[in-house]
C-alpha cells in the first residue's frame, strides 16, 4: 500500500517555485533545485523541528530558534540542519526580516555541507503566500495529471477497439508512457511487445518480476525482483502499487499474489501486472522514468488487455467443450446446439479492413464485441456463431457479412450466406451487410423443380467452380467489374475472361436483363 505519510498528490518542482515571480524566492546554498520534489509547506520555530516533519516538506523558518550565542563556531546550525535532512526534509526557506536581517552565514554552509537546498524567503513574502502557491502548483499539476490519464484512457480505449487490439493497446501504452510494453502469456513468454527494448539486465528483471503477480508461481528470489505482496519503489515517494485481496498459490498456498509489482534496474523503473482473474498473462512495463500518473494509465491498459486476453464465455467452458466432442462423435448439429445457447444462430464473416491478417487474440476480440466465444480464425476471414438475440452491429475496423438466423442444422448454409454478404460488403465499401430473405417470385415455383432447372441450366459452368462463383457476384454487383474484382480479390481482367467464358458456355447473351434474372434465380437455387 502507499507510503501514508506520501500525500496522495502531485509533488511540487523545487524549480517552479523558485520560478515564481510573485515569490522572488533564490536558491543561497544546497544542490541545484532540478529534481528536487516538494510534498508540502511547513512552518517552525522549533530548535529541532524531526519530531514534527513527515519528509518532503519545505520547511519555513524565521529564525527566532537561533539562540544569541549561535556563530560561525559553534555547532548549532550544523545540528538543526542535519536533523531537517534525517526526518527527510525537501529543503529550507529562511525569512529574512523581522528577526535576521540576512541569512545567517553558517545556516549557508551548514545547508552546502549536508546538501539541504536553501531558499531566501524575501520580506515582501509572507510564508503563506509560499504555503498558497505550493498549493496552487499542486492543484495545477493534479489538473494536468487527470487530463493526462483522460486522454490516455480515451487513446487506449480506441486502440483496443481496432482489428489488431492487443498490439495496438500495447503500442499506445508505451507511447503514452515513453518506455516499453510487453504482454506475457501464461507460460511467461512474451506474446507481443511494442515501444523502446530495454537493455537485456533489464528485461530480464521484468521477466523475473512477473512470476510475483502470476497465480500459481512462487516468488523468485532474486537480488533485483520484489517479493510477494510488497513493491519497492524505483524512486522516492509511494510505489506504485494497488494490490487485490490474497490468491492462493500452489507453489506456496500461504503466500498472498498481488495484482502489481513495482522494481527498479539501474535505474530503469519496470513494473507488471497480472490480468484477468487467474488466466496467467501478465502486463510488463519499463520506462526511463516513473513520472504521475503512469500507474493509473498502466492499470487501464491492462483492464483492456484482461478483457481481450480473457475467456468471454458463451455458457460455460465445459459446455463447449462437450459440445465439440460430440460433433466430433458424429452428434447432429441440433443436438449439440442446446449446450451453447438459446437459437436461432446467425453466422458473421469478419475481415479486417486494410490488408493485415487477424490474429488469434484479434479474433477472440472480435468475438467478444459480438458477444460470442464461438470464434473461427481462418486465414484471413474470421468466422463467429452468435445467437440470434445479439444482433451484429458495424465495428471500427472490419468489414462484416452477417447471415439470417437458422436453426442448428441449417448452419452450412448461413455460412456460404454469410461469405457472400461479406463478399458484397468489401464490393460496396459498406461496414455491414446482412443476407436478405424475403418472399420472391422465385419462391412459388416448388424448390425441387426449381432446382432441377438450375443444374440443367448452369450445367455448362457447373464444373467451374471459380466460374459459377464469379457468375453470381458479378449478376449481385449489378455488372459492376471493379466491385467484383474487390469482392472475389481477383484482377478485374480476371473477371472480364471469366464472365466471357461463361457466356460462351452457356451460349447467351449476358447484356440482355431476361437472361440475367433466369440465370440469377438458378444461381439461388445451388
Amino acid at each position: 500500500m502507499p507510503d501514508p505519510a506520501v500525500p496522495p498528490t502531485p509533488p511540487v518542482a523545487l524549480s517552479a517555485l523558485l520560478a515564481r515571480e510573485d515569490l522572488a524566492l533564490r536558491r543561497i546554498a544546497g544542490p541545484p533545485a532540478e529534481g528536487v520534489v516538494v510534498h508540502w509547506v511547513h512552518t517552525s520555530e522549533m530548535a529541532d523541528p524531526y519530531p514534527y516533519l513527515l519528509g518532503g516538506e519545505l520547511l519555513l523558518t524565521a529564525g527566532v530558534h537561533i539562540p544569541e550565542a549561535a556563530g560561525p563556531g559553534t555547532a548549532y546550525f550544523d545540528g538543526y540542519v542535519s536533523r531537517i535532512v534525517a526526518a527527510g526534509g525537501a529543503a529550507l526557506g529562511f525569512g529574512v526580516a523581522p528577526v535576521h536581517d540576512t541569512v545567517p552565514r553558517a545556516l549557508v554552509a551548514a545547508c552546502e555541507t549536508h546538501g539541504l537546498p536553501l531558499l531566501e524567503v524575501p520580506p515582501r513574502t509572507t510564508f503563506s503566500g509560499v504555503a498558497r502557491a505550493v498549493w496552487q502548483l499542486m492543484a495545477r499539476a493534479r489538473l494536468a495529471e487527470l487530463r493526462r490519464v483522460t486522454e490516455a484512457q480515451q487513446s487506449l480505449a480506441a486502440a483496443a477497439s481496432r482489428p489488431d487490439p492487443v498490439p495496438s493497446v500495447l503500442r499506445q501504452l508505451a507511447q503514452r508512457l515513453g518506455g516499453w510494453a510487453v504482454l506475457y502469456g501464461p507460460e511467461g513468454v512474451e506474446i507481443a511487445s511494442a515501444g523502446r527494448e530495454p537493455g537485456e539486465e533489464a528485461r530480464a528483471a521484468l521477466t523475473r518480476l512477473t512470476e510475483v503477480v502470476r497465480p500459481g508461481t512462487a516468488a523468485p528470489q532474486t537480488g533485483s525482483a520484489s517479493r510477494a505482496g510488497a513493491t519497492r519503489p524505483a524512486q522516492p515517494g509511494p510505489p506504485a502499487q494497488s494490490e487485490r485481496p490474497a490468491a492462493a498459490s500452489p507453489a506456496d498456498p500461504g503466500r498472498p499474489v498481488p495484482s502489481s509489482a513495482t522494481d527498479s534496474v539501474a535505474g530503469l523503473p519496470l513494473a507488471a501486472y497480472s490480468l484477468g482473474a487467474g488466466h496467467g498473462f501478465v502486463l510488463g512495463v519499463a520506462t526511463a522514468q516513473r513520472g504521475p500518473g503512469d500507474h493509473t494509465v498502466a492499470s487501464v491498459a491492462a483492464v483492456l488487455l484482461s478483457l481481450l486476453t480473457g475467456e468471454q464465455r458463451s455458457g460455460t467452458g465445459a459446455a463447449r467443450s462437450a459440445a465439440l466432442v460430440r460433433l466430433l462423435l458424429g452428434a447432429p448439429p441440433e443436438e449439440v446446439a442446446a449446450l451453447l445457447g438459446d437459437g436461432p444462430w446467425v453466422v458473421v464473416h469478419a475481415r479486417p479492413d486494410g490488408d493485415s491478417t487477424p490474429d488469434p487474440v484479434a479474433a477472440s476480440a472480435l468475438g467478444a464485441a459480438l458477444g460470442s466465444a464461438l470464434v473461427d480464425p481462418a486465414g484471413d476471414v474470421v468466422r463467429v456463431l452468435v445467437p440470434d438475440g445479439r444482433a451484429p452491429a458495424p465495428l471500427p475496423g472490419w468489414t462484416l457479412g452477417v447471415s439470417t438466423a437458422v436453426a442448428p442444422h441449417d448452419w452450412p448454409a448461413a455460412d456460404t450466406q454469410a461469405a457472400r454478404a461479406l463478399a458484397r460488403a468489401r464490393a460496396t465499401r459498406a461496414p455491414l451487410v446482412r443476407h436478405g430473405a424475403r418472399p420472391a417470385l422465385a419462391d412459388l415455383v416448388p424448390s425441387e423443380e426449381a432446382a432441377a432447372h438450375a443444374r440443367t441450366l448452369l450445367s455448362p459452368v457447373a464444373a467451374h467452380p471459380a466460374l459459377t462463383e464469379t457468375l453470381r457476384t458479378w449478376l449481385s454487383l449489378h455488372g459492376s467489374w471493379d466491385r467484383t474484382a474487390v469482392a472475389l480479390s481477383v484482377h478485374r481482367n480476371t473477371v472480364r475472361q471469366r464472365i466471357a467464358r461463361c457466356a460462351a458456355l452457356l451460349e447467351t447473351d449476358l447484356d440482355d436483363p431476361d437472361v440475367r434474372m433466369e440465370l440469377w434465380f438458378a444461381l439461388r437455387r445451388i
